[in-house]
């Protein structure tokens, strides 16, 4: 995600919104691959504030595209 924000030529993708695609970066793979963590399931790692956040970063993202699109 984040990579994605930085090669837009857009300068309205800010630094915090690349930021916020980082965070979001972190969520991609392990969520999705039951051993992707040493024991457990990966959700079992995951705390509410940690999927709120995701939540709002994602959000954001999808606000910036949405105006870009509209």
């Amino acid at each position: 995600m984040s990579a994605l924000l930085r090669g837009l030529s857009d300068p309205g993708a800010g630094e915090e919104l690349i930021e916020k695609g980082k965070e979001l970066d972190k969520h991609y793979i392990p969520p999705r691959y039951p051993n992707s963590v040493p024991e457990g399931a990966p959700m079992d790692y995951y705390t509410r504030g940690e999927a709120e956040k995701a939540i709002e970063n994602g959000k954001a993202v999808i606000e910036f595209c949405e105006d870009r699109i509209s």
